[in-house]
């Protein structure tokens, strides 16, 4: 299992906006090539950062062309665009 992690920086007073569009795109997320687990959390600044638990080590190329289609969405809202690391889960445990 793999971590896509995305840091990203909203601008001020888009929260209900980008919250809007994420429950919009919300079936395109979870209908993503190898998506298995989706968080997204967000402080009252609009820095937040985005956890896909994937089952991909590599992002395809026409994998990516639908996640750039869906960050596309928030496009105004976002102060730059979001540079997505991938790693490698050493643990994922649950109580």
């Amino acid at each position: 299992m793999y971590a896509r992690i995305t840091p990203y920086k909203m601008k001020a007073g888009s929260r209900d906006a980008t919250v809007e569009i994420m429950e919009r795109v919300k079936a395109d997320i979870l209908g993503l090539q190898g998506m298995q687990h989706f968080i997204n959390v967000m402080d009252d600044t609009g820095k937040g950062y985005i956890v896909a638990l994937t089952s991909l080590p590599e992002t395809p190329p026409e994998l990516q062309e639908k996640i750039n289609a869906i960050w596309a969405n928030f496009a105004e809202y976002l102060e730059s665009r979001p540079t997505p690391e991938t790693y490698s889960v050493l643990a994922d445990w649950k109580p």
